[in-house]
């Protein structure tokens, strides 16, 4: 036996020689930062700020380190000359030797003049060349410091020249000081707990929204996979993200015709629909006409945010062309996808009433509609389910979708504009948005009661009309600074009841969709909304959610595996199955019930891609002991440092 130990450690030194690694070290890959480390951090006590550049040719910016009352120290980066709000400085993230799918943390201290709104914001070009902008966080300065609160973000693969900047509402003088990038931890899924799909598997889908910058760190991806079986693109197939103002533009000068505006697919949504084209997870398509997140121009004269409004019959032939070139673009590209389900129209109730919106541009911010401001009413709705109908494949389901549904005068708004649409079988189902919101005490709103009600009303209208439902949007938030161990219960409470009254109707229900993964990454990360932590344990809402329900473990699961030539692509379906828990004996690769040495060589062969070494799925579940998705050499070495009795395997 002494024998065996000395030529594992042997191997096992060999092992973190390669890695590059102290025996007594952090297992961690040689080409991974360390957590917490330090991208930049300044003061500019050095007066150093030619890490930062003004944003382009027709930025004005003049960047430079100055002494006027800094926040701390002697220094402080200042910006004047601006000509726009968006002047400032900008720093290059792969300069920095940023990478994808790492989690990284900004703040900043920023001073400006009179009353603006100071932000971090995030640049980057995707895969076809067109540039995108994302304000991530932010904080009012009226001539005092003020620190932008940290923010957490991650870029993808597919997103080049990635920047991060800073800039402010007006063009005044801004200063900025202690300004901070570092990197994250890396966090990993928690595997030994129950999948919200299976769970849920004998009553409805269990969904989620993502965006593919949070999707970019693979433990995202791991999440969606074990506990999800319905993806909703948070933003990338909106309005303000299929239009193309510029080959509009082109289109209508070289034609003539001002009816077709032109549809593109960008690369952040192609992030998201390959990852779910790759393991075969359905799709909620979201959302085709809505007053936010569409852009002023597409309703104007010469496609131009200053045009004259157009009329209604233009306004009905560009809403026809555009849904038809959605379907046609993505549909084309992406024929595999099971989109299963599309929010024709969204959110055309204002005030949580039974009447239209009021007329306006979305970007006035006061959920004024610009759709409203053509036909002067809701009469673009039904229109819009016409074309949908008209232009989307027969195993696509029609959805109205709205929030605040529960709520007495948008229900019967929305009751009664569902019995038109019917009529003409022109739309299959209601999306039930369900943004929530639980506050201490019993004045949750909605009360669960008044939640159960409004399910109640609409599974009648359902099963009158032959309609389906899906909750499409789920999340309920804690009232801001209620963040605790009583908070934490009521929460649980609060989902479980929910959940409870949602499996009630589960005959009339085909969807339950969470809006967002993560509680740091939803819209409403301030109020702690979701089933997992940042660091993407469980809360206490979903052990309540899943407790008490009976389900079976999937035996086998199917992923489809594509390969891709010049000239050809073929898909092979292939069948895993599910390794048995209750036979794992962890580090035991080669199953004969024990481990030691000839376990780590199995492995290593294997690892090496040695065709002769051959491991089952239970091997495989077995060698999986570093606490992440999938065999590496980080496994091999834990099971070395189990056979020198430095590790205990888990």
């Amino acid at each position: 036996m002494k024998r065996l130990h000395q030529a594992a450690a042997a191997l096992l030194s060999c092992v973190l020689a390669m890695q590059s690694m102290p025996l007594n070290g952090t297992v961690q890959a040689a080409d991974s930062a360390e957590p917490g480390k330090e991208i930049l951090v300044t003061g500019f006590e050095d007066k150093a700020v030619s890490m930062f550049s003004k944003r382009g040719d027709d930025d004005t910016s003049v960047i430079t380190a100055s002494d006027e009352k800094p926040h701390s120290g002697d220094y402080c980066m200042a910006i004047k000359e601006r000509s726009d709000g968006w002047n400032g400085p900008s720093i290059s993230l792969e300069s920095l030797g940023c990478k994808p799918g790492v989690r990284y943390i900004a703040s900043a201290w920023v001073k400006a003049q009179w009353y603006n709104d100071c932000k971090i914001s995030l640049q980057y070009t995707d895969a076809d060349g067109e540039q995108h902008y994302n304000n991530m966080s932010s904080a009012i300065s009226q001539g005092e410091w003020v620190k932008i609160p940290e923010v957490k973000f991650s870029f993808s693969s597919d997103m080049k020249d990635v920047q991060l900047y800073i800039e402010s509402t007006d063009k005044v003088e801004l200063y900025v000081d202690d300004f901070s990038l570092t990197e994250g931890p890396t966090y990993h899924i928690q595997k030994d707990i129950p999948s919200l799909k299976e769970v849920y598997g004998d009553y409805f889908k269990i969904g989620t929204a993502v965006t593919a910058a949070e999707l970019a760190p693979d433990a995202t991806k791991d999440l969606i996979l074990k506990h999800f079986n319905s993806v909703t693109l948070g933003n990338e197939l909106k309005p303000e993200n299929m239009l193309d103002q510029k080959a509009s533009q082109a289109y209508l000068k070289e034609t003539g015709d001002d009816t077709v505006p032109q549809v593109k697919m960008n690369g952040a949504a192609r992030t998201i629909l390959d990852f779910c084209r790759e393991y075969n997870i359905p799709v909620r398509g979201h959302t085709l006409v809505w007053h936010s997140q569409t852009p002023t121009w597409f309703f104007k004269d010469d496609y131009t945010k200053d045009g004259e409004w157009v009329d209604k019959a233009t306004m009905l032939k560009r809403m026809e062309n555009y849904i038809k070139g959605v379907f046609d673009v993505v549909l084309t590209e992406y024929p595999d996808i099971d989109f299963y389900a599309w929010d024709v129209v969204n959110e055309a109730f204002g005030n949580d009433s039974g009447n239209p919106r009021d007329p306006g541009t979305y970007e006035a911010g006061r959920g004024e509609s610009a759709w409203v401001k053509v036909f002067g009413d809701n009469s673009f709705i039904k229109p819009a389910f016409q074309y949908a109908r008209k232009y989307a494949p027969a195993n696509i389901k029609l959805y109205y979708n709205d929030y605040n549904e529960y709520m007495t005068a948008k229900q019967d708004g929305i009751i009664e504009l569902v019995r038109d649409l019917a009529k003409d079988n022109l739309i299959d189902g209601i999306g039930m948005q369900s943004h929530l919101d639980i506050r201490k005490g019993s004045d949750a709103f909605p009360s669960t009661g008044t939640y159960a009600a409004g399910l109640k009303k609409y599974v009648e209208v359902a099963k009158e009309l032959n309609l389906d439902l899906q909750v499409t949007e789920l999340d309920a938030t804690l009232d801001k600074g209620f963040h605790d161990d009583e908070a934490m219960e009521i929460q649980a409470k609060y989902y479980s009841d929910i959940m409870d009254t949602l499996v009630k109707y589960k005959d009339n229900i085909s969807a339950v969709v969470f809006w967002g993964t993560t509680d740091d990454q939803s819209w409403r990360a301030w109020g702690y909304p979701l089933l997992f932590n940042e660091d993407y344990s469980k809360k206490e809402c979903f052990d309540s959610i899943v407790d008490g329900i009976q389900y079976t473990t999937a035996a086998s699961t199917t992923r489809v595996v594509r390969t891709t030539t010049t000239t050809t692509a073929t898909t092979e379906k292939i069948t895993v199955t599910t390794p048995d828990s209750s036979k794992r004996l962890a580090g035991d690769v080669n199953l004969d019930k024990s481990v030691d040495v000839s376990d780590a060589v199995l492995l290593a062969k294997f690892l090496g891609g040695d065709s002769s070494a051959k491991v089952t799925d239970q091997g495989k579940a077995n060698g999986e002991v570093d606490g992440k998705e999938g065999l590496s050499t980080d496994d091999l070495t834990m099971i070395l440092k189990y056979i020198c009795k430095l590790v205990v395997l888990k």
